[in-house]
């Protein structure tokens, strides 16, 4: 059956005619070009990287950025709404805009120089190349200011050594953005993939995201000119800017994953006959549908908010965290209340919920986890920093 959204607070009526149209050309495209191949990429472990060219094509990569870019420049509410449709297909692609839009282009945009903006943009907003973001390493994830890649100026150029982990889009980049240690200060780096000393093996064994690119990046004296570091940041503001950009994307995405696995759960559920009649008809799948439909308009409203005062500029990091938290929390709730709902059916990948339920495991986990955005928001309540 097609794939009917949930809107009970009628949040369309909100939108201008250009988001309406942005949410209905994501859609179909996700319809058209990813549902019928992502139950063989999940099972495969592949990500559609034939897609690439059609997100470029229709402007769904670095959405945010100005024209001159090439870009689309499309508001805050707009991009998030690519984030939600992309994701109501499948974790993986929504990720992969993600990190391409938020990770990648972002400190380009906003730490570069004209020329490294003139070079990087054009190729990445049109998908001829692809980006990776090289923060997390093997011990250290929610606490990346211990990171160990370091960078040694030698005069004409810079050395870099060390390991990332968990890098989405890894193997596939054509360029990295580094963050590592100077003189013991955080700075950012532009490193071509293809460098000498840099490599990329895939984590394959996963049971989450399958149909997304997870590697490690090793660099092993890596060499790159000075003109490739990131001059308008130091510190951890860097990378942290960063992921703020990424966490609102996630904010909106998870609920397309929501929406999605609640529109499967009521069509099973009416469909679904036992004891003589829909299961749909029983009070305790009427409380499971009711508790879905309820988390996910209270997330919609919260996103659409978000994105108003993003638009205005005027949005904190940790009301980004408040989002991130509830609607990726939020959406594994509907994911395993929505998996129970099918029963048995449930853990076949014949259904999609099973498959979203393992993804949002891992968005649950990237950007900062439940627990962290909890410290996030209490340090801005209180005042007081309960990270250590």
């Amino acid at each position: 059956m097609a794939y009917k959204p949930l809107d009970y607070y009628r949040i369309q009526d909100l939108l201008t005619d250009e988001e309406k149209l942005i949410q209905e050309t994501v859609r179909d495209f996700v319809t058209e070009n990813l549902m019928p191949i992502i139950q063989d990429c999940n099972r495969e472990a592949r990500f559609p990287l034939e897609l690439v060219p059609k997100l470029g094509k229709l402007g769904f990569l670095g959405t945010p950025y100005p024209e001159k870019y090439g870009c689309a420049d499309l508001g805050a509410v707009a991009y998030g709404i690519i984030n939600q449709e992309l994701e109501r297909g499948d974790s993986g692609l929504r990720s992969f805009v993600s990190v391409q839009t938020s990770l990648v282009m972002y400190p380009i945009f906003a730490y570069g120089t004209d020329k490294q903006k003139d070079y990087w943009l054009p190729r990445l907003t049109q998908g001829e190349a692809i980006g990776c973001f090289g923060l997390t390493e093997p011990d250290f994830g929610s606490n990346p200011g211990g990171m160990l890649t370091r960078a040694e100026d030698k005069g004409s150029h810079y050395v870099l050594s060390g390991n990332k982990a968990w890098i989405t889009n890894g193997t596939i980049a054509d360029v990295a953005i580094i963050w590592a240690k100077l003189d013991g200060v955080v700075r950012g780096f532009i490193v071509e993939t293809d460098r000498e000393g840099f490599s990329t093996p895939e984590n394959k064994n996963k049971f989450s995201l399958r149909a997304s690119v997870t590697s490690d990046l090793i660099l092993e004296d890596v060499e790159i000119p000075k003109e490739n570091i990131l001059p308008g940041v130091q510190k951890l503001k860097g990378p942290l800017s960063c992921l703020t950009q990424a966490r609102y994307g996630i904010a909106w995405g998870c609920m397309g994953a929501a929406m999605a696995i609640f529109d499967e759960a009521l069509q099973y559920s009416l469909s679904r006959i036992q004891f003589d009649k829909p299961i749909a008809s029983f009070q305790l799948v009427q409380n499971k549908l009711t508790w879905m439909a309820t988390e996910i308009t209270k997330a919609q409203l919260l996103n659409y908010r978000l994105g108003q005062l993003k638009a205005d500029d005027k949005v904190t990091p940790a009301q980004v965290s408040m989002a991130k938290r509830n609607n990726v929390g939020a959406a594994l709730e509907i994911a395993r209340m929505g998996r129970d709902i099918l029963g048995a059916n449930g853990i076949s990948d014949e259904y999609q919920t099973f498959r979203h339920m393992n993804n949002l495991e891992s968005v649950n986990t990237y950007e900062g986890t439940y627990d962290i955005h909890t410290l996030v928001i209490g340090h801005e309540l209180t005042g007081i920093p309960a990270f250590f």
